[in-house]
């Protein structure tokens, strides 16, 4: 059936055809290390949303089963994530869990009917500025959550608003536990310096979780734990349960079913990307929503909370050697065997440890560099601080808004300055001449393109397949005289152009950019970083320059 409906493809579908005994091993041991990692995110995850521990673990083992059965990419791994902290618990806040599962399944379906109606290149209309400002917030929000577990502080459960939050910190921060905060620091310690060669196979936060619930054990330390705070983990399959719709009650749910649908969306597809950067794949944006959707709608009716893309449980998969999406699946049953077989030792992990795993998460998911602002345009840096700060004070929903509604006013605005009505004249030939290829030669080995319009957030991906396209050519001649906006986003699509080029000791050339482009290219670095002579005026000197790459061998200089 999923051969016969149009859309409906699974990468699984295509890579079994040829699979064999060595991709499966492959598999196994990629799909093991990613089951290590996602363990203590999966319950740190849901304790963090208000739900207990067993709630993320299921979630995992469900979605992160059928997304991988039926998703777009070859190596996401899906389950909950960092970014729905926030959001899951004001939902469970002011709403309960019983209407969370609600919006878990409501957010499912929009996801599905997302995908059906071909809306996976959404992700383009969110400009990166705005996506970075709110994943900075989440990040902020769920390092001031873990402050309670952290610091082993009197409070029964943190409220919701940020100065509620702030407010409650300062009253009760005097009162930390000592032993509490030994116990975290060294956890967050180990996790954030914990060498990347032996990360591969043996992730830090694992490592910090097994080695703080040995020393509360054996020590028998007074610290709060899983089984203080819940009782443990039941050992045994997820019980199935039916949903209850209460219609007096259902519209007010489609705000949160539609953030979580919106962020899921987002989220699984810049994972998507980050795959494809990684491996050079090409996903099926469309599909990945399509199962998104669908194990989204299934994890509720067995105490789950929403699921989507996780990006760093996705790098480990590709890092440790993930082929198919049949490691992914590995990951899923790893967890279920955990449930199966170690539920009851989970009783004896520490809160503490839990809360250092999230806060290096938190640590790891913002984009920290206030140096990348500096280098962009005042427009995209604006977005980026008044997506923050509203996703801190406020909330995401109205956040990505506010930040859509302002990038929208800055990009017509931009739009409309570059934007210029001249009448031809025959001298126009003349000064135009010096662009055009008539009556030029190209040299063996080199390929030219010209780029015109707009490279910005809903088309900086038009120079992506521009490498293997022309794969024989040694130097690629980028014009760009005709190109009225450059943005953020087309910056950082020619800088990985250019860095996917070097790569493969080929060059890449740019050439007849206007005033405003060339002082963008010089003042985000990217000239430095193509070398200058890389960066000519106009057609000419560029494939003069080429002949002298071709010749001498030099790309840089």
């Amino acid at each position: 059936m999923l051969n016969t409906l149009p859309g409906l493809r699974p990468t699984l579908l295509d890579t079994l055809r040829h699979y064999n005994r060595q991709l499966f091993r492959q598999d196994l041991m990629a799909g093991l290390t990613v089951g290590i990692v996602a363990l203590p995110l999966a319950m740190a995850f849901a304790i963090a949303s208000g739900v207990p521990p067993q709630a993320g673990i299921f979630t995992a083992v469900i979605a992160g089963f059928i997304a991988s059965a039926l998703g777009g990419t070859r190596l996401c791994v899906t389950g909950p994530t960092g970014a729905f902290i926030v959001i899951i618990y004001g939902i469970v806040l002011k709403y309960g869990v019983a209407n969370l599962i609600i919006c878990t399944f409501m957010a499912g379906v929009m996801l599905v009917i997302m995908g059906l109606l071909r809306l996976g290149q959404v992700i383009k209309f969110f400009p990166m500025p705005l996506i970075t400002g709110f994943t900075n917030g989440i990040a902020v929000l769920i390092f001031l959550t873990q402050l309670k577990d952290f610091f082993g502080l009197p409070i029964d459960k943190m409220p919701a608003g940020f100065f509620a939050v702030m407010d409650l910190l300062r009253i009760t921060l005097p009162q930390f536990d000592p032993l509490t905060l030994a116990v975290s620091m060294a956890s967050l310690l180990l996790i954030l310096f914990w060498p990347k060669k032996l990360g591969k196979t043996l992730p830090g936060p694992f490592v910090a979780l097994i080695l703080a619930t040995l020393t509360v054990s054996l020590f028998g330390l007074p610290l709060a734990t899983i089984g203080s705070k819940f009782g443990g983990i039941p050992q045994g399959l997820p019980a199935f349960h039916g949903l209850s719709f209460d219609p007096e009650h259902l519209s007010d749910l489609l705000a949160p079913a539609f953030t979580i649908a919106l962020l899921g969306a987002i989220e699984s597809l810049l994972c998507a990307v980050v795959a494809d950067s990684l491996t050079g794949d090409k996903h099926d944006a469309n599909q990945e929503l399509i199962a998104q959707g669908v194990a989204n709608m299934v994890v509720p009716f067995f105490g789950g909370i929403p699921a989507t893309g996780a990006i760093a449980r996705t790098a480990t998969n590709i890092s440790n050697g993930g082929q198919t999406p049949v490691s992914g699946i590995v990951h899923a049953v790893l967890l279920l065997l955990v449930i199966l077989v170690a539920a009851p030792l989970a009783a004896y992990i520490p809160l503490a440890a839990l809360a250092a795993i999230l806060i290096s998460v938190a640590i790891k998911m913002g984009d920290w560099d206030i140096r990348k602002a500096a280098q962009f345009p005042r427009q995209d840096t604006a977005v980026l601080a008044i997506t923050f700060a509203l996703t801190v004070i406020f909330d995401l929903t109205i956040a990505v808004e506010i930040g859509l509604l302002i990038a929208a006013v800055f990009f017509i605005k931009r739009m409309a300055g570059s934007t210029s009505v001249q009448q031809l004249k025959p001298e126009h030939a003349v000064l135009y001449e010096r662009h055009s290829i008539a009556g030029k030669h190209i040299p063996a080995g080199c390929v030219a393109y010209r780029v015109e319009g707009a490279l910005f957030f809903g088309a900086a991906d038009t120079v992506d397949h521009i490498a293997q396209e022309a794969p024989e050519a040694r130097v690629i001649i980028l014009q760009l005289h005709r190109l009225v906006l450059l943005d953020t986003s087309g910056l950082l699509a020619l800088s990985a152009l250019n860095q996917r080029l070097a790569q493969q000791n080929r060059t890449l050339i740019i050439c007849g950019a206007g005033t405003e482009v060339t002082a963008m290219i010089r003042s985000a670095h990217l000239a430095a970083e193509m070398g200058p002579r890389n960066i000519q005026p106009d057609l000419t000197t560029a494939l003069q320059r080429a002949e002298d790459v071709l010749t001498s061998g030099v790309v840089w200089g």
